[in-house]
């Protein structure tokens, strides 16, 4: 095959549909546009208008809300890791912050901080400080012989005001 072989696939590249050229184009005299009104100019703002009628995103409740405030955390996986160490990219038995973590490429962004979870086997005895862990996640790092700080332990219940 020599340069000058090369083609397209058969229908990789389609004409451009030429829009006002003529009644013999198909779409000539109106452009598809049909008859006069708001519809057939240009810089039509008719999403969401019902003639008048109620529109359907007032007509439904609003439900739900958004804390503002909420954290937002990375999250990791114990399965994550143990490949991670079985790639050499973590040290086994070395301690392990979330930038290490992050520059390891367990996670792209920090965010707020990252959670290990539980999903997958850890083998491999690390010792990890994160800003949060699922309990099961914590019982599987112990197990394996290694040990987990948590740097925004969980708050305890306030009592309620009286």
């Amino acid at each position: 095959m020599k340069l000058n072989e090369l083609r397209d696939n058969e229908g990789a590249n389609r004409k451009k549909k030429r829009i006002g050229r003529g009644p013999g184009s198909g779409k000539g005299k109106m452009g598809g546009r049909g008859i006069k009104g708001q519809t057939s100019r240009s810089g039509v703002a008719l999403n969401g208008y019902e003639g008048g009628q109620m529109p359907l995103y007032r007509r439904l409740p609003k439900r739900g809300f958004s804390k503002p405030n909420r954290l937002e955390f990375a999250v990791v996986n114990l399965g994550q890791l143990q490949k991670m160490v079985e790639a050499g990219k973590l040290a086994a038995g070395a301690e392990l912050d979330e930038d290490a973590l992050v520059a390891a490429g367990a996670t792209k962004h920090k965010r707020d901080g990252i959670r290990l979870l539980a999903k997958g086997e850890l083998k491999t005895a690390l010792k990890l400080t994160l800003a949060g862990a699922s309990a099961a996640a914590a019982a599987a790092v112990e197990a394996a012989g290694g040990s987990l700080t948590l740097t925004r332990p969980v708050a305890a219940a306030e009592p309620a005001a009286e």
